[in-house]
């Protein structure tokens, strides 16, 4: 079963695990947040990852980032780099990280793609108009409005 670290600019990661434990408290060991503050040296970043990856349970670790390029990103990036074992996944949001938690049985290539798939496919475009086939109250002094009406 793998881990999964969040690794994001303060406070991300830690409000990202909080939504993740909301969803899955069962799986509360297998996710660590790591928030890169932002006067926080790459070198610095890299070994808090280092550190992270340490703590975590043996065996595979996703490392979801926030932003591609970024330090924590780059951070994640070079600890990945160095170990078969931990793969990175930039762009992280909500359903990726309750999908990546999801599958986290999966083998590390599927559950990749089952993370990246859960990001895409939880970023819509939503309409903002009102709600259809929902009657609504009138108002109180609508000439039509009939105390028999409600």
């Amino acid at each position: 079963m793998a881990s999964v670290l969040v690794v994001a600019h303060a406070p991300l990661a830690t409000a990202l695990r909080a939504v993740a434990h909301h969803v899955y408290p069962e799986k509360d060991g297998l996710i660590a947040a790591l928030d890169i503050a932002p006067e926080r040296s790459l070198e610095a970043a890299e070994a808090d990852v280092r550190a992270a990856v340490a703590n975590l349970p043996p065996g595979d670790v996703l490392l979801l980032s926030d932003v591609f390029g970024a330090t924590p990103c780059k951070a994640a990036q070079a600890v990945a780099a160095d170990n078969p074992r931990v793969r990175l996944v930039a762009g992280v949001n909500v359903p990726m990280l309750w999908r990546a938690l999801c599958y986290a049985d999966c083998a590390l290539d599927e559950l990749i793609e089952r993370a990246v798939g859960g990001a895409q496919n939880g970023v819509l475009p939503v309409a903002s108009a009102r709600r259809q086939n929902q009657p609504t109250r009138p108002l109180a002094d609508d000439q039509d409005h009939h105390h028999d009406q409600q």
